[in-house]
Formats: C-alpha cells, sequence, structure tokens
C-alpha cells in the first residue's frame, strides 16, 4: 500500500459521511459521542495516510471507522465485534454497498489483531488494523507515518476521555469474565 506524499500529510478534519452517520448515535453515545468522534476521526486520518485517498476508499474507512466500536454503546458490551459489524452489515445493505460488506466486516473484526493480517492483501484492513494501534498507543506506534503528522491528528481530535472509558470497559470486563478480558484481540 502506498504511502502519502509529505505534502499530502494535512489531517481531514471533517468527513462528510461520518457528519451523515453520527446524528443517528448521538442519543446512544451520549457523554461519549465527542470521545467516539474524534477517534474516528483519527483512526480515518492515519488509514487514509497508510493508504492514500479516493472517494471510494475514504468512505470504506469512515464506515469501518464508524461501526468499528459501535457495538459498546448499541449492545452495551465489551464484546463489541458482532454487534458492531452487524451494525455496519445493515447500513452497507441499506446504503446500496453490499460489495463492501466482506472487507468492512474484515475491516471491523481485524481493528485489534495483533499480528499482520494476510488474507486479502488487496483490502483495506491492515491498514486499518495499523491506524487503530496508532490511535490505541496515542502515537507511540507510527508504522512510518511522520511524527508531525501522527502529532496533527492527535492534537485535531483530543482524545476527551476515549481510552479512560476502554480502560473502565476493560477492568468492568476483568471482573466478570476474568479469563477473556479483552475480547476483541486476536492473534
Amino acid at each position: 500500500m502506498k504511502q502519502l506524499e509529505l505534502h499530502d500529510m494535512n489531517p481531514s478534519l471533517s468527513s462528510e459521511l461520518l457528519e451523515e452517520l453520527l446524528p443517528a448515535y448521538l442519543q446512544l453515545l451520549g457523554a461519549d459521542y465527542d470521545a467516539y468522534k474524534n477517534h474516528c476521526m483519527r483512526v480515518f486520518n492515519f488509514c487514509r495516510a497508510l493508504v492514500g485517498n479516493s472517494p471510494e476508499v475514504d468512505d470504506k474507512i469512515v464506515v469501518a471507522a464508524f461501526f468499528h466500536e459501535i457495538g459498546i454503546w448499541s449492545d452495551s458490551t465489551f464484546d463489541y465485534i458482532r454487534p458492531s459489524q452487524i451494525l455496519a452489515r445493515r447500513y452497507l445493505e441499506k446504503s446500496g454497498r453490499t460489495v463492501w460488506i466482506d472487507e468492512i466486516e474484515a475491516m471491523i473484526g481485524e481493528h485489534r489483531k495483533l499480528t499482520r493480517y494476510r488474507v486479502n492483501p488487496s483490502w483495506l484492513v491492515e491498514a486499518f488494523r495499523k491506524a487503530e494501534w496508532i490511535d490505541a498507543s496515542g502515537g507511540m506506534l507510527r508504522f512510518r507515518l511522520p511524527d508531525d503528522f501522527v502529532t496533527d491528528v492527535l492534537e485535531a481530535f483530543p482524545n476527551a476521555g476515549f481510552h479512560k472509558k476502554l480502560v473502565e470497559l476493560t477492568v468492568g470486563r476483568l471482573k466478570t469474565h476474568p479469563f477473556s478480558p479483552l475480547p476483541m484481540i486476536k492473534f
């Protein structure tokens, strides 16, 4: 996958598609709305920087970014992968993008994979996985993205308590599922 040229390394400050998706989940996200929106935008920016951008690529990344953890809120669960995939599938069916379903479901299902995704290298799954890990690590992992770009994205879209929320959910899950505290992690 091609990395963007340095002159293309400006964070995208908004996404029309993300702005269309968010209002339906405003009440569901509640106090976590800004935190989740910013997380989606960070992942979107990191992913498109890893693969380049085009309208179709951007839309795929936004759909995966928006739905990849929404199951936390929609189904009140930290075992959120399948609920998130189901919501993404429903959206893709309603929007006439059924040809994207397998790729988007893989992006969601593999976003916390610890090792490289190799099943379908032409899909955006590996770039999305890396983008998620850049965000999860607070920019400590960068996968060769320029330091200034990663810092600019992190500053443009503040964490707003997103990772604190994930830590709280992890602790809660650990109490009820001590042998499966992080069900979304794959090897």
